[in-house]
């Protein structure tokens, strides 16, 4: 019989607490409820508007973006690099295109436009679009990296070129064309005086990248910064 009583009570008990929380709930939403429902409704309204945004604006305007940019590529797989960055007055270059779509063509326009700059000798217009490449694809990011080193060689800035050609060899591994950074890095110390650390890079290439064309007279190298 007690044991009866007993769970009656523990019922009767939960039977408060939900009515306690019943009623608790009922008040916060008396108090905030419209609040609330203007808030779900503004997270609505803008969920809705990027949606809108992405479908109707950005996506086309990628598309423009790429197809304005399709003859600047070839322009630059021709070596026309003038052409290329700068375009003809018909057709838009890199530079336009940019200037009109940021990366909407893709994020390989600031380092199209790099490489461009950088043939045609404007060093510092092609470290401030090479600057701007925040592409991930390692061959291309090392390439990148590489350009910029090359930029900074032409402009005496020898510390941020051996920086740069350390970290296109780090983003290409053991792909080969890690030996033609590490080249580059080398004759960098070099041209600063550091032949142990330009050993270092030629030791690397002979070692590593046996099968690389710099490896072939690479020698020559190690040889002239071991005199």
């Amino acid at each position: 019989m007690a044991n009866k009583i007993n769970t009656k009570e523990k019922e009767a008990v939960r039977q408060e607490n939900i009515e306690a929380t019943v009623s608790k709930t009922e008040q916060f939403f008396k108090n905030y409820g419209k609040t609330i429902w203007t808030v779900l409704l503004a997270i609505l309204v803008v969920g809705a508007a990027v949606l809108a945004y992405g479908k109707f604006i950005y996506t086309p305007q990628c598309q423009e973006a790429m197809e304005q940019a399709f003859p600047a590529e070839q322009n630059f797989q021709n070596q026309e690099f003038e052409l290329a960055l700068n375009g003809d007055g018909n057709i838009p270059g890199f530079a336009q295109i940019i200037d009109e779509y940021g990366a909407k063509a893709g994020k390989a326009v600031y380092l199209y436009a790099g490489i461009c700059e950088l043939q045609l000798g404007d060093n510092e217009a092609a470290l401030s679009y090479l600057n701007k490449y925040k592409g991930k694809e390692p061959i291309l990011a090392g390439r990148a990296e590489a350009c910029k080193g090359d930029a900074y060689v032409a402009l005496d800035d020898y510390d941020s070129a051996v920086k740069c050609f350390a970290d296109a060899v780090k983003a290409n591994g053991d792909n080969l064309l890690a030996a033609t950074y590490l080249l580059k890095e080398g004759l960098a110390y070099e041209a600063m005086g550091k032949k142990e650390k330009a050993l270092e890079c030629y030791k690397t290439i002979q070692d590593r990248y046996s099968a690389s064309v710099e490896a072939y007279d690479i020698s020559k190298y190690i040889a002239r910064v071991s005199e």
